[in-house]
């Protein structure tokens, strides 16, 4: 067994170290500095004069209050509703045969890689009061119209749509480590469905879903793209307060404030959720096991025999309103692309055209410039991220100098805390050392927001080598570095190659966080595409998404057939 050596393991992680420093830390701890500054100009230097003020506001103010309320109960709703649909979703997922596991895989994950001002634009069609869905509503409620938009309703379901996923993929890393002999053996024994779930299936489940539900959470109570879309100036979240004291009343205090919070508030949710399943899972601590706590109060057979009814009508309707949830929208927003409508957000179909993609082909250079600024900006990220990660997945896996969990925890904070606080600080931070460039502030921030995805894939890359082939080669007499080109390297391409994809999607799209840091002159084509989304815009902007979705799904095909995707989420 090879040696760890916790010295080599520190000087591989010193790249990503120092990155995350500059890119996550240090705005971090700007925006505490800036939430407790009392002087709220613009351009004013962060000194000693400290101002609690600001946090007094917002705790004594009952329309802030009310906000962190709404947000948090939205949060809670939203977390619920995914944990619902989500579950039959990767419990279907989980049990595809393999050569449709994939398939199934991008069910989940197109709309998951897709940019959320698109999806959030699909759903706006859904809503719309011409669309579909108002119109079943208004024949069955006897109505002339039915108004879904602008509503906690349709906020809540774009939350849904947009974060579902995670906790998807979260429980299908969990079930297919599942042992199916325990279910077998429970089957041997004349166990009946419903009681195998809720005694096998169910606590093994508990782990994954305690981790998907706190990501939902996460995500949800600090969104602002798709409440802004859908719920208009009539339904406010914390996350909308943040981004309209900064960039529009150029409030840094009060917005960096307004996100440390809505941070605290946040973070204990995640404890709360960490405490509620921690006493559904006391096995865990050792007081009891796990079939003992569900087997020490046996069901009623009228109620078992009433689940078994009802289980597979209920699981089928989940599972079927979770694909029209993911999938609907990103169907209408093509659909609308070739639609004879005045405006984008139109649910009704017109007739069909093709003069909106003649006005893209015509007048492309107003969408191309933030196109290509995206493809700049993705790749740059995606470089610099995989020179990051490589080595620290070697660290972890190899030589850590503290625990595994601590490292990857570490790693995974930017996914756990909210990306408009730290998008503030760098924002700050960019005002203050003016000679970076913004393009190069943009870069730093979105290798931070990728480097969890492709760390966690080429983790997983590492820990599959065979260190005796690299001692093989190193007894013939290669050196180090030719033992990583000519061995190393070749079995790390399907993982590097994974990782580059995945994250050059996920920059390509992101808009939460570049939405504060793009310029007039350098703006993101989802920014742009966000911008014009907020006011009738013509159903170019559908063109335009629908060019994005294609090109999604056509670097999806490309990574399957250099990993399966079933295995690119799949850690253990």
């Amino acid at each position: 067994m090879r040696a760890t050596r916790p010295g080599l393991g520190l000087l591989l992680l010193l790249p990503i170290g120092l990155w995350l420093a500059a890119g996550f830390f240090l705005p971090m701890g700007t925006v505490a500095a800036l939430s407790v500054q009392a002087d709220t100009s613009v351009f004013a230097e962060l000194g000693f004069d400290l101002s609690l003020e600001h946090f007094g506001a917002i705790l004594t103010d009952p329309f802030y209050l009310k906000i962190l309320f709404d947000t948090l109960v939205m949060g809670v709703v939203v977390t619920l509703a995914s944990a619902l649909i989500g579950v039959p979703i990767a419990l279907w997922l989980a049990g595809l045969p393999g050569r449709w596991r994939a398939l199934g895989m991008a069910v989940v994950v197109i709309p998951l890689l897709t940019n959320v001002v698109v999806r959030s634009l699909g759903l706006m069609q859904a809503l719309a009061p011409d669309g579909a869905l108002a119109t079943i509503l208004a024949l069955i409620s006897g109505q002339d119209r039915v108004n879904l938009l602008f509503s906690p309703f349709a906020v809540g379901v774009a939350l849904v749509q947009v974060f579902m996923p995670f906790l998807v993929l979260s429980l299908y890393d969990t079930l297919v480590g599942l042992d199916k002999r325990l279910d077998e053996a429970a089957d041997s024994l004349g166990a009946r469905p419903v009681t195998r779930f809720f005694t096998v299936t169910w606590p093994q489940l508990l782990p994954g879903l305690r981790a998907g539900m706190s990501i939902v959470f996460l995500m949800a109570t600090t969104a602002y793209v798709s409440a802004s879309l859908l719920g208009g100036k009539k339904v406010f979240v914390a996350g909308m307060v943040v981004f309209e004291e900064a960039m529009q009343i150029l409030n840094y205090p009060f917005a960096s404030a307004m996100a440390m919070v809505l941070l605290g508030v946040t973070s204990l949710g995640v404890v709360l959720i960490d405490r509620l399943f921690a006493g559904a899972m006391p096995w865990r601590t050792g007081r009891t096991k796990p079939l003992e706590r569900q087997l020490s109060g046996p069901l009623p057979e009228i109620v078992v025999t009433v689940m078994e009814w009802i289980a597979p009508s209920l699981r089928r309707a989940l599972l079927v309103l979770g694909w029209i949830v993911l999938l609907y929208p990103l169907v209408l927003v093509v659909v609308n692309s070739v639609n004879n409508v005045p405006q984008a957000t139109a649910g009704a179909w017109k007739g069909f055209t093709l003069r909106w993609y003649e006005q893209i082909l015509n007048q492309g250079s107003f969408y191309l410039d933030a196109a290509l600024i995206s493809g700049q900006l993705a790749l740059a990220s995606t470089v610099a991220a995989l020179a990051l990660a490589l080595p620290a997945a070697f660290a972890i896996v190899r030589h850590p100098p503290v625990p595994k969990g601590t490292l990857m925890a570490l790693f995974m904070l930017p996914l756990a805390l909210p990306g408009i606080a730290f998008a503030i600080g760098m924002l700050k931070l960019l005002q203050i050392f003016f000679l970076i460039p913004p393009f190069l502030g943009l870069v730093i921030v979105h290798a931070v927001l990728i480097l969890p995805f492709v760390l966690s894939m080429l983790r997983t890359s590492v820990e599959a080598l065979d260190p005796r082939l690299e001692e093989a080669a190193g007894g013939l007499g290669a050196t180090p570095m030719r033992v990583f080109r000519h061995v190393v390297l070749p079995l790390m391409l399907p993982g590097l190659a994974a990782g580059g994809i995945v994250a050059f999607l996920i920059s390509f799209g992101e808009v939460t966080v570049t939405a504060f840091l793009s310029s007039a002159r350098m703006q993101t084509l989802p920014v742009r595409i966000y911008a014009d989304a907020q006011f009738d815009v013509l159903p170019t902007i559908n063109v335009v998404s629908t060019l994005m979705i294609v090109a999604t799904i056509a670097l999806l095909l490309l990574l399957n057939k250099v990993m399966p995707l079933d295995r690119v989420w799949q850690k253990k």
